[in-house]
């Protein structure tokens, strides 16, 4: 017994250096492994590249602490192991969990501090020892440098999904998110936006909200081409001083000069985001008069984008796969009553692409679009966003009305039809429009071919258009008052925006794969007692079949002695 226990103590003392050595070496060498089969908690470059950029503290304060069903606590972890892996990589990012909800003479303020920051709250059901309770949580975190604060949404928006479906998502873009909040607060903005005007493009009131957003990390600045006419190498200079121009739904055609300077503008490496209407059509009008005629219309602008490789077609999408308009429809004494009915013109696009762009983001909703063909000639092209296959086109000019409502259909009626293309991204060496002909004024070294450049082309000028509440203030983007809807529009024109522009490899994080295990709510409801019984019991008969084993190798190994 004696060397037993001497056998014992040696064993205990060798265990005890090891942890020693360990422990110190693990003072001077850190390193941290990832198991996981879709490697969730290893950092992209992109945001290795960032973190190792920042040098000044950073903190991030994450509104998602209590007691939350399944789904938010999932989502939960995946932050706080994240932010983790972040933190570990750079020291000066810091993060804290903050509880909204807790109890205290501060509570009220700090829930009207995050309504004026924007960040709005989702009702949940929380079961408490039986009891069932209404809880408001954000699932928003704030990231702060200084003076410098931005938000990060961490439950995306998913209409139709479930709260777990939404996780799942969420929970895709989270590096993306967190990466780019940390990239926005500490690097100074150097990246120039152009926003076209002149040409009877949306007023500002109705883009509000897009260049809110877009100038947290970008400058912004309105240019004319109105000095064309006189001074169009001055203007062209100064355009090409911007990094990306954006066409918002311009209504009045563009001169021969104008579209001179835009080409050239494109032929030295400008990226262009073209947002077009090519059939005048006005929901206003409809509402007012019931009915209105939707006929073509020029911008001068065919040529130009023929020969980029593109051309929108001016007729409208009819689309069965809609979003909802409310209209007025009968009256119960004195109050008028309103209903939802699906609008066939107003698509509602989810997009199947695995571009960055376009993957994982809520289902856009375009307004009065037009399809767009692909030209062969070189240049790379991918299709961001298709109607669905129960759509058809309808001629132009041609009289809308609200009767489209009632009309019958059947999956016959779209054979052979339906998949127009609603958007799409041009990549390469495009071709001047002016290849091969005189220039409409002198240009200092025209091109003939483009540099290396980019462009988007979305055959809806309403897209980035938001509402404006009664006292005429502008609303999120995206977001529908008649119905409470929230679209996704404002992310596809976000991720627009940075994938022109990135250059640090950022967007690419949206495509990264993160595959989380969920339970089967169905097959525990069904096997809830075997499963139960399982749990319970499987690990204590390994305890007692292991102790005895234990025990057995003992007692034979004492006789042997």
């Amino acid at each position: 017994m004696k060397k037993f226990y001497k056998n014992d103590i040696k064993l205990l003392i060798r265990l005890v250096v090891v942890l020693v050595v360990l422990n110190v070496v693990g003072t001077y060498v850190y390193k941290r492994f990832d198991f996981t089969q879709d490697h969730r908690y290893t950092l992209s470059e992109s945001t290795l590249g960032i973190l190792d950029r920042t040098q000044e503290p950073v903190l991030v304060e994450i509104f998602l602490k209590g007691n939350f069903p399944l789904e938010f606590r999932r989502l939960q972890n995946e932050t706080k192991q994240l932010l983790e892996e972040i933190e570990s990589r750079n020291s000066n990012v810091k993060f804290k969990f903050v509880d909204p909800n807790e109890e205290g003479p501060s509570k009220k303020g700090i829930i009207e501090q995050l309504y004026d920051y924007g960040l709005k709250p989702v009702t949940i059901t929380v079961n408490d020892k039986g009891a069932q309770s209404q809880q408001l949580v954000f699932p928003w975190a704030l990231v702060s440098q200084g003076e410098k604060v931005t938000r990060v949404q961490l439950l995306k928006n998913m209409m139709g999904a479930n709260t777990e479906e939404k996780v799942i998502s969420s929970v895709q873009h989270l590096e993306y998110a967190f990466a780019e909040a940390i990239n926005k607060v500490t690097q100074e903005k150097s990246k120039k936006i152009a926003i076209l005007k002149g040409n009877g493009e949306l007023d500002d009131a109705y883009i509000a909200d897009f260049l809110m957003k877009v100038r947290e990390s970008y400058h912004i600045a309105p240019f004319t081409l109105d000095s064309v006419a006189k001074t169009p190498q001055k203007t062209l200079e100064q355009l090409k001083e911007y990094d990306l121009a954006i066409i918002a739904k311009p209504t009045k055609a563009f001169s021969e000069e104008q579209i001179g300077v835009l080409d050239q503008y494109v032929m030295n490496g400008g990226k262009t985001l073209w947002l077009i209407d090519q059939v005048q059509a006005d929901f206003d009008s409809l509402r007012r008069d019931g009915r209105m005629l939707a006929y073509p219309k020029d911008q001068s602008l065919g040529e130009l984008m023929f020969k980029y490789g593109v051309r929108i077609n001016p007729v409208l999408v009819k689309d069965e796969i809609s979003t909802k308009i409310k209209l007025a429809s009968g009256r119960q004494g004195s109050e008028t009553v309103y209903s939802d009915f699906l609008w066939k013109f107003a698509p509602f696009v989810y997009p199947d692409s695995e571009h960055p762009i376009v993957k994982n983001i809520e289902g856009v909703k375009y307004d009065f679009t037009s399809p767009i063909d692909t030209l062969k000639n070189g240049v790379k092209k991918t299709i961001l966003a298709k109607s669905s296959k129960y759509s058809s086109l309808v001629g132009t000019p041609n009289e809308i009305s609200f009767e489209v409502i009632n009309e019958q259909t059947t999956p016959e009626s779209y054979q052979g039809k339906g998949s127009y293309i609603l958007g799409v991204l041009l990549e390469g060496n495009f071709p001047s429009v002016y290849k091969n002909r005189v220039m409409p004024f002198t240009v200092d070294k025209p091109l003939s071919e483009s540099v290396n450049t980019q462009m988007i082309v979305i055959s809806d000028g309403d897209i980035i258009k938001n509402q404006l509440d009664d006292k005429g203030m502008p609303l999120e983007l995206g977001y529908d008052k008649w119905t409470n809807m929230l679209y996704g529009n404002k992310e596809l024109l976000l991720n627009s925006v940075n994938y022109l522009l990135d250059d640090t490899g950022l967007i690419n994080l949206r495509t990264k794969e993160v595959k989380i295990p969920m339970l089967d709510k169905l097959r525990v409801e069904q096997q809830y007692t075997s499963i139960q019984m399982k749990v319970l019991v499987i690990p204590i008969v390994l305890v007692i079949i292991f102790g005895c084993i234990f025990i057995l190798v003992r007692k034979r190994k004492f006789i042997k002695k």
